[in-house]
């Protein structure tokens, strides 16, 4: 039975003199060790609901439980909550504020009582597993985009987090810097991570996640997996998104008989590229009549 690891009940949150509730009645369990897409319209609620669950926010009413124990708010109870339940910004620039990539990444453990050798030995052990090696000795001011999200991860990680949140982890990155990102998190998630992303990328999200949240004026619209969410075209309109490009594509060569609506949907373009290539004639299906 999956155990649930994080769980908000009834969030209510607006901020100040903001008549309107950027969470609404909030519901959402998620389960350890799954890959969570949260998806909406900006401004429906993601980052607000990222903020409440390590405390940086605190909802006006509800109840957020980390492990099956409601959330406090002592200055105890935030550090270590934070140290569990780790947020990447969207904007690394708004996260990173040391002169220098090695005091970035170590704030945080000797913010915490780590003694500085066991912190140097963590930071070097993450530095090193994250590649971030070659540009160590920067100043992070002078780091690209990219670069700057990779240590913004790293402040994260050496903590050793149960929850790893980013919010749109591939936002103004280039395609290199943003396949870097992406693999690093296949890594994270391979070691069995509990993660959740905002994302507008529908492709992206098909493809990685476990579950997709889809989040409408503050509340949960729907959820569930990706095929299940995605292929309801009435909650993509509201909160205006669309279908990953392999969905209406595949099912077009099923009405077409090319291919078989009995196999597996195709979480890629890639993936469906291959089981055309893997017809053993085009002229014939992929399943007997």
């Amino acid at each position: 039975m999956s155990e649930t690891i994080l769980e908000a009940k009834h969030l209510y949150f607006s901020y100040d003199n903001d008549h309107t509730n950027s969470l609404n009645d909030f519901s959402l369990k998620i389960e350890k060790g799954k890959k969570i897409a949260v998806m909406g319209s900006n401004g429906s609620g993601k980052s607000t609901f990222f903020l409440c669950c390590n405390g940086i926010h605190r909802p006006s009413s509800g109840n957020l439980f980390f492990h099956g124990k409601e959330i406090g708010y002592s200055r105890r109870e935030l550090l270590d909550l934070r140290s569990k339940i780790g947020i990447v910004f969207q904007d690394p620039d708004d996260q990173l504020f040391s002169a220098s990539v090695y005091e970035e990444i170590s704030f945080g453990l000797l913010n915490l009582g780590t003694s500085r050798e066991a912190a140097e030995q963590a930071v070097s052990d993450i530095i090193s597993e994250l590649e971030i090696t070659p540009f160590q000795g920067k100043p992070t001011h002078a780091l690209s985009g990219g670069q700057k999200k990779q240590v913004a991860i790293a402040d994260i990680l050496v903590m050793q987090p149960e929850i790893l949140i980013l919010d749109e982890p591939a936002a103004a990155l280039d395609p290199k810097h943003t396949d870097i990102v992406r693999a690093l998190i296949d890594k994270l998630s391979d070691n069995n991570m509990t993660i959740l992303i905002a994302t507008h990328d529908a492709d992206y999200a098909f493809a990685w996640a476990d579950e997709v949240v889809l989040i409408h004026e503050g509340s949960v619209l729907k959820s569930g997996t990706p095929l299940a969410v995605f292929s309801d075209t009435e909650a993509l309109a509201r909160t205006n998104l669309r279908q990953p490009s392999v969905l209406p594509l595949f099912q077009t060569l099923c009405r077409k008989q090319i291919l078989s609506e009995k196999l597996p949907v195709p979480r890629t373009l890639k993936e469906l590229e291959q089981r055309l290539e893997d017809l053993p004639d085009h002229s014939e299906k992929a399943y007997s009549k």
